[in-house]
């Protein structure tokens, strides 16, 4: 009995051994795994990047009075304001995620210009005028005829000349959370960033319109009697004169806009695999929204003026000033703009490297004070296809 007994605590003994050296085994294991992870995993990330945006930025279009009196085959001088439809930004961002924890910080900057210089000019060119002249002598009743040539002092014609400049620059600080590793399935990732968004935007505008809508010839006929004189029979000439007749207007605006505004943000960013292994190389499925309110100033310089002239004359041109306008606005406001943006896109991953393909928009709305002689809020937007590369440091 004493020897059944034995036997079994040796048993028992064995089997708690071997159990106890299969867990420390499995645990050193996965420490070593884990380890080999942490080691392999970057703690810095490097990101630069660029982006063809289409850009959403309206303002009120410069339009005088004058440009109602533009004769329906020109083209309208106010296609030419139209504003830049697309620009290219710059991006680049820095993301550092101490060892042995979930949470993240980054700073980034987005920083992009575009420029327009545009112009319409439509015109017609008039020919000569023949001007008739006719005499008639007393004595003789066969009409002796004469001609000569009036050149045109003006033309019918429309000009415009635009010149746009905007910027932007968007700063983001975030610290975000990995919550949700395993979250779409195994491998997949998905944090929640909250932070600090700073906006500015510039745009300035130079307008110069230039119009004669109205040219024309006028001819008419004058009649002479000359009486005769002892050596000359009388005459009658008849004489077609030509008069020319003429407005001509012009008008300038140069506008200076901004809007800088700083407010909290946060976004969301998930991550999915779709194909292969970091180690090898891995193809990612990626996307995420992000929404802001901004609290600052939208400020507007904006002054124009504009003139109109009489032309007319017969052999002599006569320009006469008929009107002229001229004012100076200076707005300053404090708004809330708030802030909505998202992106979809593939990425493919080594272990410390990435690169990224995928379609960005941003919306800010009213953040602009596009108006005139009264304040008009218009959006800012910009989206489009974007590529970065990523490289990480550390480990």
């Amino acid at each position: 009995m004493s020897e059944l007994i034995t036997k079994r605590s040796q048993a028992d003994f064995r089997l708690q051994l071997f159990a106890t050296v299969s867990a420390v085994s499995l645990l050193a294991t996965a420490m070593s795994q884990s380890k080999a992870e942490e080691v392999d995993r970057p703690t810095v990330w490097v990101e630069l990047g660029g982006q063809l945006s289409g850009l959403q930025g309206e303002q009120e279009v410069y339009a005088p009075s004058f440009v109602a009196l533009t004769p329906p085959d020109f083209t309208p001088p106010q296609k030419a304001e139209k504003a830049p439809r697309y620009g290219f930004d710059e991006t680049a961002a820095l993301t550092f995620q101490p060892k042995n924890s979930d949470w993240m910080f980054s700073a980034s900057i987005r920083y992009g210009r575009t420029s327009s210089n545009e112009r319409v000019h439509h015109q017609t060119y008039p020919d000569p005028y023949i001007v008739h002249g006719t005499v008639i002598r007393t004595n003789d009743p066969t009409p002796s005829f004469s001609t000569f040539t009036t050149l045109p002092f003006a033309a019918r014609f429309t000009d415009a000349s635009v010149k746009q400049h905007e910027s932007r620059t968007i700063l983001d600080f975030q610290v975000g959370k990995d919550v949700g590793l395993g979250l779409f399935g195994r491998s997949a990732t998905s944090s929640v960033e909250f932070g600090v968004r700073f906006a500015q935007f510039t745009s300035k505008s130079q307008v110069d319109l230039k119009e004669d809508p109205d040219f024309h010839f006028s001819a008419y006929t004058q009649t002479f009697v000359i009486p005769p004189r002892s050596s000359r029979p009388g005459r009658t000439i008849y004489l077609q004169s030509v008069s020319q007749a003429f407005h001509s207007y012009v008008g300038h605006l140069e506008a200076d806009r901004s809007f800088q505004g700083i407010g909290p943000s946060i976004a969301w960013q998930s991550s999915i695999p779709v194909v292969g292994h970091p180690e090898n190389g891995e193809l990612r499925f990626d996307w995420g929204v992000n929404a802001a309110v901004l609290f600052g100033r939208q400020k507007a310089l904006v002054q124009h003026q504009e003139a109109g002239y009489y032309g007319y004359g017969t052999f002599y041109q006569y320009r006469n000033q008929i009107s002229h306008h001229s004012t100076h606005h200076i707005r300053s406001r404090a708004v809330t703009i708030p802030n909505v943006g998202g992106f979809a896109g593939l990425s493919f991953r080594y272990s410390n490297a990435k690169i990224a393909l995928g379609y960005r928009a941003d919306f800010f709305f009213g953040a602009m004070d596009g108006g005139i002689d009264t304040r008009k809020t218009y959006d800012r937007g910009f989206y489009g296809p974007f590529a970065s590369i990523s490289i990480g440091l550390g480990g």
